[in-house]
């Protein structure tokens, strides 16, 4: 059974990832978030539609012909993508699961938040309560707080945390990858009572 695709906040979260001036990828990695955002369905001859059906997207360029078709069957052979006739004209490339898992991975382990030139002087408050079990749920408590830490949070309290970027799509892409959306809130304030404090945690003027 194929498992969901990916949800609208990731997928805009995924587009805006490749879409980035620092976008660093393999021509594999780089077919994977593709496929990613919409499967490819093109007529003709496997290489050259996958080729054709990837030329508008921006940083097409930095990989040769020979890179991206290499890059198709590696990925067809390690079960990434399917292949699929449909009819006597058309083929259609998509993730298969284990795909889409590492398209997940990926953007996991790369994923940032974004510091704006200017701050527009409001808190993005991270709070979760977490269900102690069955124990997936612990795993998942920890390896949330290990990861905004990595984001750049500031822990508060116990399970509040602290951020002055604008991050919501990147925290329902971190509580996505762990299952555990319904279990946090995220709150936007102007005014925090010890905030001085804070913004000297974030130089922040």
């Amino acid at each position: 059974m194929r498992k969901p695709s990916f949800s609208k906040k990731s997928q805009n979260l995924l587009e805006n990832f490749i879409e980035s001036d620092t976008f660093t990828a393999t021509a594999g990695k780089f077919l994977l978030m593709t496929l990613a955002l919409g499967g490819i369905v093109f007529a003709g001859a496997l290489a050259p539609g996958i080729l054709l059906a990837t030329k508008k997207k921006k940083h097409f360029h930095k990989y040769n012909p020979k890179q991206l078709q290499n890059a198709i069957y590696n990925l067809k052979k390690r079960n990434l993508i399917e292949i699929i006739q449909e009819g006597n004209t058309k083929t259609k490339v998509r993730l298969t699961n284990k795909g889409n898992e590492r398209v997940r991975e990926f953007c996991f382990e790369t994923l940032r938040i974004t510091k704006p030139k200017r701050w527009d002087k409001k808190w993005r408050i991270l709070i979760f309560d977490i269900p102690t079990s069955p124990k997936i749920y612990n795993q998942a408590r920890n390896a949330l707080r290990e990861k905004i830490k990595k984001l750049g949070f500031y822990q508060m309290q116990k399970s509040v945390w602290v951020c002055p970027y604008e991050c919501e799509d990147e925290i329902l892409f971190v509580a996505e990858a762990f299952s555990v959306q319904k279990y946090i809130e995220i709150i936007t304030a102007e005014k925090l009572l010890h905030e001085n404090y804070l913004k000297k945690k974030f130089n922040l003027n």
